[in-house]
């Protein structure tokens, strides 16, 4: 249950009863939310009802808030109601109504706070799609668990989700791949290559490639033109690097539904149009595009600008800043032309919303993108960007040196490697996706509050320990979850206990607005407050031993506690598995 989004219909329920001189639209009661106040001491809940209605009801905002207040006064599970600032409406909940909450909580267990807001529907999370030419490196992390956790925020809630992997086996880059895995195969022969020309990918990662090529192959390959066996080692090179890259993926956990190679939008079989072409001719029939001449670009002109009628897509027309040619001069598609057909591709499979999660040097692509959604679909699709700014690698303050595994970057596998994989998600989700991130090694390894993922997850571990305390101490006492939900939640009437539940109605409203946003990095900051919250109440109960968990000389006290205390490990247990996370039961 939604505790904020129940009583902003309580709220707009008590406005729509008010004798005001004008009438509210459904728009302008829309926009009234309610929230945690932003200090806990002015109450459980709190609305900007008043100030969002003043001008549409012609009322001053305290004077609007006075008669809101007073509705509020009258609900039966509201203790006070006070006004504050301009307008602000504070509310404090009767305890018996947190109470009522716990046991909805520890009833739900791990869906409390599964959501119904995506009613199904269906989603593309597109992610990663590195080019097949070597392993993962550290720019590819963040932006893998960003997709990866995102695609899990949105099943949980209620999106019918898919998460895909773009291939993009097509372009000059896989020839480079190609030409580079056949200097590896000439040395698997025995032949000495020397030092990597310029140009050619140097990383220790390819000498498995020449070496499967050389066992498959012999030394025939060397008897053929490169025409002829350019794309032999092309095929194999591109499944090794693929595997390679699924294997790098999985060390962190990081998954794919779908692998959507670049290549089937060009492949023409049997004589038929390729996907590509097919685009292009529905495009020429809806008169999204046209023969024409760009302007050139300002500044300094690129050595392959042409200045010639191209066939231009009217992305102009839906907001891009200039058409974008779908063809070269030599009559083979541009990389854009692909884009189109992807989209396509998708919108054809059913998706109503495509979110693409992009590194930040990809900034520039996100207009054009937006454009070809809104054209291909008429609007009927939605193109969400979420940009993963840099991540920079320091261990103790100090930056860390590329991976000679990689010939010149560090792989994702070395950080995983490394720190685990748990810190490496946690941390790459403990800062706004489009805000820079440092990562360092010595840091996220320490076991202190100022590691976010060891204070979350001992606070999981801190939980379990309780239970293991609680069979000791009291052997006689029944701790499933059929024992607990017998607790008598009445006897949980100390302020510090009430704040643990009202933290934890905050969940379902987490899960909602960060779905909303896309923003997976709320509930890792939620997952931190709730801990803090727990940890701080324990340390109370060290100073004040009537506040423990665990109560020998009374039993029902210490379940209604430990009852708090199971509902607690859920939702964090659940925050960090949408996070991709492991919520333990020890620390070691």
């Amino acid at each position: 249950m939604n505790v904020f989004a129940e009583f902003a219909e309580r709220v707009r329920a008590i406005v729509r009863g008010l004798d005001l001189a004008a009438d509210l639209t459904d728009a302008d009661l829309a926009r009234v939310v309610v929230e945690p106040p932003r200090d806990p001491d002015h109450g459980d809940l709190a609305t900007n009802a008043a100030l969002v209605l003043a001008k549409p009801a012609r009322m001053k905002p305290r004077d609007l808030a006075e008669k809101i207040a007073q509705g509020l006064t009258a609900d039966g599970d509201v203790e006070t109601v006070d006004v504050a600032g301009p307008g602000f409406v504070n509310v404090r909940l009767k305890s018996i109504y947190w109470t009522k909450l716990l046991a909805q909580i520890l009833e739900s267990g791990r869906d409390y706070g599964r959501s119904a807001r995506g009613a199904g529907v269906k989603v593309n999370v597109e992610y990663v799609s590195a080019n097949p030419t070597g392993p993962m490196h550290v720019g590819h992390c963040r932006g893998a668990v960003m997709g990866d956790a995102l695609a899990s925020l949105l099943a949980f809630a209620g999106f019918d989700v898919t998460r895909e992997y773009y291939i993009n086996d097509a372009g000059v880059q896989i020839d480079v791949l190609a030409r580079s895995s056949f200097l590896r195969y000439r040395e698997a022969l025995g032949e000495e290559i020397g030092e990597i020309p310029s140009g050619l990918y140097p990383g220790d990662y390819l000498i498995p490639v020449g070496k499967a090529l050389a066992d498959a192959h012999g030394d025939a390959l060397l008897k053929m033109d490169e025409a002829e066996w350019l794309p032999i080692v092309r095929d194999a090179a591109i499944d090794a690097m693929m595997a390679l890259i699924r294997d790098d993926l999985a060390t962190l956990n990081v998954r794919h539904d779908v692998f959507f190679s670049e290549r089937t939008l060009h492949a023409r079989e049997g004589g038929k149009p390729s996907q590509i072409d097919e685009m292009l001719e529905e495009l020429r029939g809806r008169d999204l595009v046209y023969e024409g001449r760009l302007p050139p670009p300002k500044g300094q002109l690129p050595e392959d600008w042409e200045d010639r009628e191209q066939t231009l897509f009217r992305a102009t027309d839906y907001g891009d800043d200039i058409d974008r040619p779908l063809k070269k001069s030599d009559g083979a598609y541009t990389y854009f032309a692909a884009d189109v057909a992807y989209f396509r591709s998708k919108y054809l499979r059913g998706f109503k919303q495509m979110i693409y999660v992009l590194g930040a040097d990809h900034g520039g692509y996100v207009k054009r993108l937006e454009a070809v959604g809104r054209a291909i679909s008429g609007g009927d699709a939605q193109v969400i960007a979420r940009l993963c700014q840099l991540v920079k690698l320091f261990r103790g303050g100090e930056p860390v040196r590329m991976s000679k595994r990689s010939g010149d970057f560090i792989t994702l596998r070395d950080v995983v490697e490394e720190v685990g994989r748990d810190p490496v998600r946690f941390m790459m989700l403990y800062r706004k996706n489009d805000a820079p991130l440092d990562f360092d090694f010595a840091k996220v390894t320490e076991q202190s509050k100022d590691n976010p993922v060891f204070y979350v997850q001992y606070a999981h571990a801190r939980c379990a320990s309780v239970f293991r305390q609680a069979a000791e101490e009291l052997p006689g006492l029944d701790l499933s979850q059929a024992g607990l939900m017998k607790a008598d939640f009445s006897l949980l009437d100390d302020r510090g206990e009430l704040d643990l539940i009202v933290k934890m109605a905050e969940w379902p409203r987490i899960i909602d607005s960060a779905a909303e946003a896309h923003e997976p990095h709320r509930l890792a900051f939620y997952l931190y407050e709730l801990a803090s919250a727990l940890h701080t109440h324990w340390n109370k109960g060290k100073d004040l031993p009537k506040l423990r968990f665990i109560n020998a000389e009374d039993s029902q006290l210490s379940l209604s506690r430990l009852a708090l205390v199971r509902s607690i490990a859920t939702v964090l247990a659940s925050g960090l598995s949408v996070l991709g996370v492991d919520a333990p039961e020890e620390m070691r």
